[in-house]
């Protein structure tokens, strides 16, 4: 550890952070260009294979580029489709951004820090920062857009120039330091630790969007929301905005331990995917399980979906499209088991279904997201957190869909539990909401 970074992890103020000098290397989570392809004709493409933790330059930072010595950061799939290099390597993302201008050909390298979550201390701010200072305590959204674009000022997840931040550009949060644009941040909430503020970006932010956003599917009280993978990161934030938006969460797992921890957040009744049907990644007759899972909704709720919360893709896509309600919407964000998707669109056009594209997050949404945090009607979902050194282990436990919630990954932390500066409102939401308060995590040991 770098004579900054010790300094930021024992609590020095902002005028002994600006008066150490930057590393010139520091330690990250990165893949290299000369990986690709190395999983040509495999059919385990295990992650641990290409995910390398080690030394990486510092690169310069841009006017409206803040540095953040990284405390935690967390494990999403975008992380595993990086490391899988599928469905095409991200450094052909880093080649195209990189050819913009001046800044944007730092990225183009031939390696790839990843991770698009982070919570940290800022240590440096460009010239043209205003709103951000040395010493702040931050949280990273993972949306990377283009302020000059007219279409950013009317929602920053619509611009052309809006990238994935950690997927899409380089210098992620799975590492000591991270480069950010001034305006991916926000403050860290003081009641939360370094790993519990860190898992909440991009998941809880998307699922916010998705279901509560205006560009969403603006879920309302008294909707039925079937959601895919409940278990999961982002299914967890799905049944906590559910719930807290008095609607009525219908959960798919794929497993007993996973329905019970989905019932613990909020899920009026969980399903089994076994139980109607489905076992694989590979896509089942549509129509045959769609009746066979409309039945159990029906059953327990009296209704079908008005919303189903779609990340799974291939497998449950065709489902989804027949068991939502005439007039109901799909609202869709990935697709992990695979993008190319068959529905029977009869069902979609005669009974006026609507599928919604969703993608992250602006940074209001993302505001509007950890209000709910700070309020206590939304929780971190952490479950697990693993040291960086662990960062390989910490994403194939996800690519193996071994995982509940939130898997953490402790950067500059020097263990869990750290980071809390409103010990007060973390003792009162937690008295409050014993069921659905601040999440527990297991550290894992490196």
């Amino acid at each position: 550890m770098d004579a900054l970074a010790e300094a930021v992890v024992a609590g020095a103020t902002a005028a002994e952070l600006e008066h150490l000098p930057l590393p010139d290397r520091f330690t990250a989570a990165h893949l290299r260009s000369d990986d690709v392809g190395g999983f040509t004709g495999v059919a385990d493409k295990d992650v641990r294979k290409t995910i390398h933790i080690g030394s990486v330059p510092m690169p310069e930072l841009a006017p409206d580029e803040v540095l953040v010595a990284v405390m935690a950061s967390g494990i999403n799939y975008n992380t595993v489709w990086s490391a899988m290099f599928v469905p095409i390597p991200t450094f052909t993302f880093l080649r195209h951004f990189g050819r913009q201008d001046r800044w944007s050909g730092r990225h183009d390298q031939p390696f790839h820090v990843i991770g698009s979550d982070a919570a940290g201390v800022v240590v440096r701010t460009g010239a043209g920062v205003r709103r951000w200072r040395t010493g702040d305590h931050v949280v990273v959204s993972p949306a990377y857009v283009d302020e000059e674009e007219p279409a950013t000022h009317a929602d920053g997840m619509s611009g052309n120039g809006q990238l994935a931040w950690g997927f899409e550009t380089n210098y992620g949060g799975l590492a000591h330091y991270c480069v950010v644009r001034a305006s991916q941040l926000l403050p860290k909430p003081g009641h939360l630790s370094w790993e519990e503020a860190a898992a909440n970006p991009l998941c809880a932010g998307t699922a916010y969007r998705m279901l509560v956003g205006e560009r969403g599917a603006r879920m309302t009280q008294g909707d039925v929301v079937l959601i895919w993978g409940a278990a999961g990161g982002l299914g967890a934030y799905a049944v906590q905005l559910v719930r807290s938006g008095g609607g009525i969460a219908v959960g798919v797992v794929g497993s007993e331990a996973k329905a019970e921890y989905a019932r613990g957040l909020g899920c009026h009744t969980v399903i089994n995917r076994a139980e109607i049907g489905l076992t694989g990644d590979e896509p089942a007759d549509p129509v045959t399980v769609g009746k066979r899972l409309g039945r159990r909704i029906r059953a327990a709720t009296g209704e079908d979906p008005h919303i189903v919360f779609e990340h799974v893709g291939r497998a449950t896509f065709g489902v989804s499209v027949f068991v939502v309600r005439r007039g109901g919407a799909v609202v869709t964000c990935g697709s992990s088991t695979g993008y190319l998707h068959e529905f029977d669109n009869r069902y979609l056009w005669m009974r006026l279904k609507r599928v919604i594209g969703s993608h992250g997050a602006n940074l209001q949404e993302q505001s509007a997201m950890h209000r709910l945090l700070d309020l206590g009607h939304l929780a971190p979902a952490l479950t697990a957190t693993y040291p960086l050194a662990d960062t390989a282990e910490a994403a194939r436990l996800v690519q193996n869909n071994a995982h509940m919630g939130k898997v953490g990954v402790l950067s500059l932390a020097p263990g869990p539990g750290l980071g809390v500066r409103d010990s007060e409102r973390r003792g009162r939401l937690l008295a409050a909401r014993p069921r659905a308060g601040v999440a527990s995590s297991t550290a894992c040991p490196a």
